[in-house]
């Protein structure tokens, strides 16, 4: 990833100058204890399981990746050359934390870890995901899932 201070002054200044939302500070309803959650991870990396079709350059829809799958099968098909995969190539969990998340349900840290974990790619305007993003809380509310941790990568 890289540092506002290693960018070009140019490019630098208009990343400070992108206006950020603010949130209030108040939840809309008392959480639940995380120990009562199923929780999903849902990455940005245009990840897909082997042998399914990639990730095409605007793709707004997503990849379900099923528990089953192993590191091996999952590939990159980010269409951004400025992509960094080195991490990945190391280490799938830094982009999907497949083992981390077990490893907080084992130690009875949160409910479960979903079955099936979601990403889509990144590099495509948001408003154009909506359709699909609602589709994904239909997948979570077919599996249960009552949180989601998301892995803007």
């Amino acid at each position: 990833m890289a540092r506002l201070d290693d960018l070009p002054p140019v490019l630098r200044e208009n990343m400070l100058a992108l206006s950020c939302p603010t949130f209030g500070s108040t939840a809309l309803v008392p959480p639940r204890p995380l120990l009562q959650h199923t929780v999903a991870l849902v990455s940005t990396a245009g990840l897909s399981v082997r042998g399914e079709p990639p990730f095409k350059p605007n793709a707004k829809d997503f990849r379900s990746i099923a528990k089953e799958t192993g590191d091996e099968d999952l590939l990159i098909t980010h269409v951004s050359v400025n992509f960094d995969r080195t991490g990945f190539q190391q280490d799938v969990e830094v982009m999907l934390p497949r083992q981390r998340l077990r490893e907080l349900a084992e130690q009875d840290l949160i409910g479960n870890a979903a079955d099936t974990h979601y990403s889509f790619m990144g590099a495509t305007d948001p408003e154009l995901m909506q359709p699909h993003a609602e589709e994904l809380v239909r997948d979570f509310r077919d599996q249960g899932v009552t949180a989601a941790v998301l892995l803007p990568v």
